[in-house]
């Protein structure tokens, strides 16, 4: 049997050469490369109907996917195709696809089943990421490491190096060398760190996340029990197979080495999570692990975009050192190719794309159905500020609500104490900073210099409480801030400097929040001094207080804001993309190598495939940027990304947006004097 003729209708020619591949007698390897927006879920949901519909038992097929809810909605969608073809036959779904599910979860069912006989005792335990740096921390303790002269790196850091190693079959001072090169010095004692960690788990019958893949795959090695597993499915199907790490291929080669009912479905050309360990070879590489090699389909009829969004997208990936060929094209010929936007700095990108969702919003295109776009998380910050300042509600993915981030508030926190002493809260939360330091000590301070005429000055001839460290450099900080002698904005960079081995011993990600204090200082930049710059800030002070981005509660419509990372797979009616500049886009930390290079150039066609209708792709003349080796933190004048040259510029219209009016002037006529304070009192009087 097959699927009807009628839900067969449904899809295109190519779609339906991958649903039915193999249906004539033995089922061959095959890769389905779906492009962007091409019905890859409704492809693969029709395959495994197709195999149920035809006879083959559902409980003995394999579908890994890498998500749970990505499982979860493949198997009712298959479930209700098959359902439509099979009528009063459904019977044969009873129980569904039971082995459907993410690779780590398959792999934990099956290292249960197994524990026995692979020497695992079957009442083990996982551990959670957080669960796992900590037991990582509690060895790293008992090694002494955390107590060495130099710094050794946090537990998380050691997490990441360990489970990069594991995800990526590296040997430690490879993956030292190529990502971690901080670290190299201490190879010695992270080898002896983990090797510690290993035992530990066993002594306590725990498995971490990476040991799900880890075990199955040293599992697999033994050809009697691969043969075994593998005997246990007729089809293995693999969705996203772009995003696998070396583990996983390794798993999946082992379970179907001859490739016969394999399938997996991907898109070289949006393989971005190399950080993760994820390696585009993997799929570049799946057709030639077989002999005869595995059949192609290509999904290149995109249901998403304009033909004008999907020419340029073409023209950037057509680029690609290495790909799989494909032209995306649709049936949607009408509206404009993209824009390509030269404005002058970050803050006329932030005006711009403001400006330009109002419009759109005016239009009929709600919030929502619009998106921004960006390489790196601190890349939003000019334009999180301007939404606020705009009253536009939004929503950011992929990093820290910029306004909201424990850091950030900690900074604009001690320069309010220094630009307002008499504000306690402010001091409170700068004086709770420091170690030793605690609420009594910071009320009692704060209560000694609230009476005082110079309140700073009273607090430079206070003695420190009895277990603070280092307040006097607090104190002297303090009165640098205060004295205005560095100017603005070099005062922030004092501040800045003060607040870092704070940063470094609160939070395990110090590096990451080091670049939002970077962009705060550039943003600063921006203000004529430092009480316009916390006067413009706290205009529309964000609700929120935590360290993560949330939907806001008193809207039903909000903007979305997301890293081109954790955009893949979503669509909007009109999508931005910041900073489409080189050292953004790519970032001029993703340039080391060919490889580095190719993974930026996908992040861009990522990002512009999202866009439905309408794609904006902003190129600032000049951008901040901090950490350079020889020049340190400064605006650099910014050329157009490398991977949109000269000869693909008729794929785009080119845009100058113009400058924004100049600063209204205010009136200088002397108003008369009045006591206002007095006034508000005698209201409540």
């Amino acid at each position: 049997m097959t699927l009807p003729a009628a839900l067969l209708d449904a899809l295109n020619p190519e779609q339906r050469c991958a649903v039915l591949h193999g249906t004539d007698g033995p089922c061959p390897p095959l890769l389905v490369i779906a492009g962007a927006g091409s019905g890859k879920t409704n492809t693969l949901a029709h395959r495994v109907a197709h195999l149920v519909v035809g006879g083959a038992d559902p409980h003995r097929i394999l579908l890994m996917t890498f998500s749970r809810r990505a499982a979860s909605e493949m198997t009712q969608r298959v479930e209700r195709i098959a359902r439509r073809a099979m009528g009063d036959r459904a019977g044969a779904l009873s129980g569904g696809l039971n082995w459907a599910g993410t690779f780590h979860g398959i792999g934990a069912r099956l290292l249960r089943d197994y524990a026995e006989r692979i020497g695992l005792d079957p009442g083990f335990t996982i551990h959670d990421r957080e669960d796992s740096a900590d037991l990582m921390n509690l060895v790293r303790h008992d090694l002494g490491f955390s107590k060495t002269e130099s710094r050794f790196p946090a537990k998380s850091t050691c997490l990441s190096i360990y489970s990069r190693c594991v995800n990526a079959t590296a040997e430690l001072d490879q993956v030292l060398g190529a990502n971690y090169p901080w670290c190299a010095a201490w190879s010695k004692e992270l080898k002896q760190l983990f090797a510690g960690y290993v035992e530990a788990k066993q002594r306590h019958n725990v498995l971490d996340y990476d040991d799900l893949l880890l075990y199955w795959a040293q599992v697999m090695a033994e050809p009697a029990f691969a043969e075994e597993i593998g005997g246990r499915f007729d089809h293995v199907l693999v969705d996203e197979y772009q995003d696998t790490n070396a583990l996983q291929a390794q798993v999946l080669l082992a379970l179907r080495p001859s490739g016969e009912g394999l399938t997996v479905v991907g898109d070289d050309a949006q393989s971005i999570y190399s950080f993760r360990a994820a390696s585009v070879r993997n799929i570049l590489d799946f057709p030639k692990a077989f002999s005869p090699p595995a059949r192609i389909v290509t999904l290149d009829r995109n249901y998403r975009s304009t033909q004008g969004i999907l020419a340029a997208a073409n023209g950037v990936i057509d680029l690609a050192r290495e790909r799989f060929t494909k032209n995306l094209w649709t049936d949607r010929a009408t509206g404009s190719p993209p824009l390509l936007v030269g404005v002058r700095d970050e803050a006329d990108q932030a005006r711009y794309i403001v400006e330009r969702v109002l419009d759109a919003r005016e239009g009929g295109t709600t919030l929502k159905q619009q998106a921004v776009l960006f390489r790196t998380s601190s890349h939003s910050a000019p334009l999180e500020l301007e939404l606020t300042r705009r009253n536009i509600p939004f929503v950011k993915f992929g990093g820290l609500k910029f306004l909201d981030a424990a850091h950030v508030k900690d900074m604009l926190a001690l320069l309010r104490f220094v630009q307002n002493p008499r504000d306690r809260v402010a001091g409170f939360r700068v004086m709770l900073l420091m170690q030793g330091v605690g609420p009594a000590a910071a009320q009692k301070t704060l209560d000694a210099i609230a009476a005082t005429a110079d309140p700073l000055a009273t607090l430079a001839t206070l003695a420190a409480p009895p277990r603070a460290a280092d307040w006097r450099g607090f104190v002297e900080a303090v009165t640098e801030l205060r004295s205005c002698d560095a100017g603005w904005p070099a005062e922030i960079e004092r501040a800045r400097l003060w607040y870092e081995p704070h940063l470094e011993r609160i939070h395990e990600d110090s590096e990451t929040r080091r670049a939002d204090l970077v962009q705060l200082a550039q943003i600063a930049s921006g203000y004529p001094s430092r009480e316009r710059f916390l006067t413009e800030l706290t205009l529309d002070p964000p609700d929120a207080t935590s360290d993560q981005a949330g939907v806001p509660l008193l809207d039903d419509d909000y903007l979305i804001l997301s890293t081109i990372h954790s955009a893949k797979g979503q669509e909007w009616k009109q999508v931005f993309v910041l900073n489409v500049v080189d050292g953004c886009m790519p970032s001029d930390l993703g340039t080391g190598t060919t490889a580095e290079i190719e993974e930026e150039r996908r992040l861009l066609y990522v990002a512009m495939t999202r866009a439905k209708d309408d794609l904006h792709l902003v190129v600032p003349q000049r951008f901040f940027t901090h950490g350079q080796a020889v020049q340190g933190d400064r605006h650099v004048y910014a050329s157009r990304s490398r991977f949109i040259p000269e000869r693909l510029l008729p794929l785009f219209e080119r845009v100058a947006w113009p400058k924004p009016s100049a600063t209204p002037s205010y009136s200088t006529r002397k108003a008369p004097s009045m006591d206002i304070g007095a006034r508000m009192r005698g209201m409540w009087r």
